[in-house]
């Protein structure tokens, strides 16, 4: 074999020895004693298959303060600083911010990535950049990317044909912004024009979905119910989906067997909806994450997404899933143990799903996973410790010396 993970602690607590030979798992047990390469000693800390981002923006990484801050903070004033920022921007910087991102996240334990890519730059910059940048982390981070039209499907000229031209250029995923659109009548018409063209395509469906404190927006529905039609069930995911935050209880009811029949996705991204939403209320102020709990408790698939770090809508973020995840479960008042080991899940195991991807720490398996330095679940959420190890695909591409505090005050 050429990589022995020795003596580490599994996300269920039992100990195991995880064998890899080139870029597969071969073995998962206790006590395996052969000749290895690299033996990387990882008793008594937490080994896990990799984190996985569901929603992130690459292409506007990195860029804050260009063209200048959002002094409102709002959605709205991200989406109309992104659109001068997009005048200005070079295929080449985008590539740039975008792999220097990707070695933060690969640092963090993040081996796959699913950004939205604006198709409505009329350079095609953001488009042309992000195909590079795919390629050139190939083997390393998957990165599968959602064609995105910022502007709107049909409020942006041409929005529909940059979906297309997208697709047809490489891009896995067709996106959407409903909520967008000038009309309610429009984004409801987007949503069925995507779920068509990802049938007529055989392609996965990833939309902002009410991103918005509306509480009569229901394009969530609309999506469910065109999934169902399009035969997309287990393709389709809604993200952000913040206006259920602020629905009437009697309707959300209805809403969430609906989504579970049609097995949609929800993707909430924590930081960057607590951040955004509530923005025009007084107090008491919405939060506007979506209902985690209760979309999981009827059968729903959630994970959590990153969506920003440092660019027109967010001007903090550090690429680890464990501070999304922290917040994520903060906000849905997830504090029952069991609910904090499904909230590590919503950032690893899950959003692998969600994307498709062969993640898992079992024979047979891609040997990705990362080592943490600490011994459960539950304590990598309250710590957000050092990744001590990442391995993809079965190459050790990051290690990092667990922090140590040297006191020399006595008590």
């Amino acid at each position: 074999m050429d990589i022995l993970v020795k003596g580490g602690l599994l996300a269920d607590g039992t100990q195991a020895d995880i064998a890899i030979t080139g870029d597969t798992i071969t073995e998962v047990a206790p006590g395996i004693s052969a000749e290895a390469g690299e033996v990387i000693d990882a008793r008594g800390k937490l080994v896990t298959q990799p984190f996985v981002d569901a929603h992130f923006h690459m292409d506007a990484t990195l860029s804050y303060g260009r063209p200048r801050v959002n002094a409102s903070g709002t959605l709205l004033e991200g989406i109309a600083l992104w659109g001068e920022l997009k005048q200005q921007q070079t295929r080449e910087d985008i590539i740039a911010r975008a792999l220097d991102y990707c070695r933060q996240a690969v640092a963090k334990g993040i081996l796959a990535i699913r950004s939205h890519v604006d198709v409505t730059d009329e350079s095609f910059n953001t488009v042309e950049a992000l195909l590079e940048v795919r390629d050139r982390v190939r083997g390393v981070l998957d990165l599968q990317l959602v064609a995105f039209p910022q502007d709107g499907w049909f409020r942006a000229p041409g929005g529909a044909e940059q979906v297309v031209r997208a697709l047809d250029a490489g891009v896995d995923v067709v996106g959407g912004i409903p909520h967008f659109e000038r009309t309610m009548a429009d984004g409801a018409a987007s949503v069925r024009a995507a779920c068509e063209l990802a049938a007529a395509r055989g392609l996965r469906v990833d939309l902002h979905c009410d991103e918005s404190d509306d509480p009569l927006s229901r394009h969530i529905e609309t999506l469910a119910a065109e999934t169902l039609r399009c035969g997309l069930q287990g393709r389709v995911a809604g993200s952000h989906l913040t206006s259920m935050h602020s629905m009437d209880n009697y309707y959300v009811a209805k809403l969430l067997p609906l989504i579970a029949e049609a097995q949609v996705a929800a993707i909430p991204n924590p930081l960057i909806n607590i951040t955004l939403q509530g923005r025009m209320d007084s107090y008491p102020k919405r939060r506007g994450q979506t209902r985690v709990p209760e979309l999981r408790a009827a059968g729903v698939t959630v994970a959590f997404g990153q969506d920003c770090v440092r660019d027109p809508w967010y001007p903090l973020g550090s690429g680890d899933m464990l501070d999304v995840a922290h917040m994520g479960l903060h906000v849905g008042l997830m504090t029952a143990p069991d609910q904090m080991r499904t909230a590590f899940e919503m950032v690893t195991r899950t959003p692998a799903e969600i994307l498709g991807l062969d993640f898992g720490l079992t024979k047979g398996k891609r040997a990705s996973l990362v080592v943490l330095d600490a011994p459960d679940p539950i304590e990598a959420l309250r710590l957000r410790p050092a990744r001590l190890a990442v391995i993809s695909n079965g190459k050790v591409v990051s290690r990092t010396e667990p922090a140590r505090s040297d006191l020399s005050v006595t008590f």
